[in-house]
């Protein structure tokens, strides 16, 4: 496989994520903050993607590990919350209302309260941000192997 068909692989595969993360809020499944927090790395990692298809060289493919590496390891760290292994944001977990006004605690159609500790969508006992993680880990290893070959190397990785 070339470098850039790996390149095209690892981001293909963070906009299959977000495209079902997104999925997933219109099948009325609406984030909390950490859910959030995992989408950033993979909008940067397209973005790099994109750059790296255009103008080669390892630093991109380096770059676009290390975004995959850190909403894996927010995937980690929020799935740990869910499961009660460690203490998560104040501001979303432990049913805490830091962050919301009195008039938003009143309101009908008020905002809609999501807790990171409290996992909503589960298969195979692994919550989203779980299947994140190791999808996430996954796109780090393809990435990496990315800059492990030549541009245009038809090398196998």
């Amino acid at each position: 496989m070339t470098r850039n068909m790996l390149v095209l692989l690892a981001g293909a595969g963070s906009f299959a994520l977000l495209a079902g993360a997104y999925l997933f809020q219109a099948l009325g499944y609406p984030p909390c903050a950490m859910c959030l927090w995992q989408r950033w790395p993979h909008m940067a990692a397209i973005v790099i993607a994109a750059l790296a298809l255009r103008f080669g060289g390892p630093a991109l493919p380096i770059l676009g590990a290390a975004a995959a590496g850190t909403t894996g390891g927010l995937g980690i760290y929020h799935t740990g919350v869910e499961r009660g292994w460690w203490q998560g944001p104040t501001s979303c977990s432990g049913g805490s209302l830091d962050g919301l006004s009195g008039m938003d605690l009143l309101a009908i159609d008020g905002p809609r309260v999501v807790m990171c500790d409290q996992v909503t969508w589960e298969f195979l006992a692994l919550s989203m941000a779980s299947w994140n993680a190791v999808a996430s880990f996954g796109l780090m290893a393809i990435w990496i192997s990315a800059v492990m070959i030549k541009a245009g190397s038809s090398r196998t990785a």
